[in-house]
């Protein structure tokens, strides 16, 4: 056995296209209504044995809602987007068309004067290598989607450009097993019946 790690992306706070970059709003009504809705798909998570989030107010307001009384990991928080923390993309790219693209097209910029896509990767995947590498530890992890894209890139060995194209959803669940450095994607089935023909 190996040790497990389920990542659940913290409920939404706001429609896609007004997300903003290190986003410290709380949870919305809606996110409330959201983590209501799936709590009981989600609250067998909380027999985990280790529960963490986030320092995001979303993430450890999902964590709470979902009964999990998650650890904040400071090294679980969303990339450091310097000057343009609380922009949106679209507005960032108003101001800065130049240095968005700059950012967009390679990992190791960081012309906002924050954390490169890079190493904010190398980040997530370090706390992912020091988790507690008992045999068949399960743990879970409510972080924003950007820590979960970060995280899987890691896991998956995927060049940094992969994090673009990786989509993740609000309270969407994916798990990944193994060991420091050895990370395998683990996609679990619904339901235990069996399909009918």
């Amino acid at each position: 056995m190996a040790l497990r790690v389920t990542f659940v992306a913290a409920a939404g706070s706001s429609t896609v296209l007004s997300e903003r970059f290190e986003d410290s709003r709380p949870l919305d009504q809606a996110g409330w209504s959201e983590v209501q809705r799936v709590a009981h798909e989600l609250l067998p998570l909380a027999a985990a044995d280790l529960r963490y989030c986030s320092p995001a107010p979303r993430s450890r307001a999902t964590g709470e809602g979902l009964g999990y009384a998650p650890l904040v990991q400071l090294a679980l928080r969303d990339c450091d987007m310097g000057r343009w923390r609380g922009l949106t993309l679209g507005e960032a790219m108003a101001r800065e068309p130049e240095a968005v693209d700059a950012w967009l097209a390679d990992p190791r910029s960081t012309p906002h004067g924050g954390e490169s896509l890079l190493d904010f990767i190398g980040r997530v995947g370090n706390w992912l290598d020091t988790r507690p590498a008992e045999d068949g530890c399960r743990v879970v992890a409510v972080a924003e989607p950007s820590v979960i894209r970060a995280a899987l890139v890691y896991a998956l060995k995927a060049p940094p450009g992969t994090y673009w194209n990786i989509d993740v959803r609000s309270l969407s669940t994916i798990s990944v097993a193994g060991r420091p450095g050895r990370w395998s994607l683990r996609l679990e089935s619904v339901s235990a019946q069996p399909l009918r023909a």
